[in-house]
């Protein structure tokens, strides 16, 4: 890290990403993640992805960081989602 802006980024990105951890931690021990919203995850996801790219074409390695590390994340609830919505309608159907 060579200036103020980017000690910046990368406390604002610890703070960004970091703020995911506690939802993915919340759905892995409930095993839910039905007040998820499927959308607005698929969305966040996308632009998510879209800011990584951003950062690697601009050589940042704060945005990339953050942006890789969020993606991860965010991914993990999306799947996450996925899973126990899937688990849970077998469970239905076959009761």
């Amino acid at each position: 890290m060579n200036s103020i802006p980017d000690l910046l980024g990368m406390i604002a990105a610890i703070c960004t990403t970091g703020a995911f951890v506690p939802q993915v931690v919340h759905v892995w021990r409930r095993k839910s993640a039905k007040d998820i919203s499927f959308g607005m995850y698929s969305i966040l996801v996308v632009g998510v992805l879209l800011w990584l790219i951003y950062g690697v074409l601009i050589h940042s390695w704060p945005v990339i960081l953050a942006n890789a590390a969020t993606l991860v994340l965010a991914l993990a609830i999306l799947l996450l989602k996925i899973w126990y919505e899937r688990r849970d309608r077998c469970v239905s159907e076959s009761t």
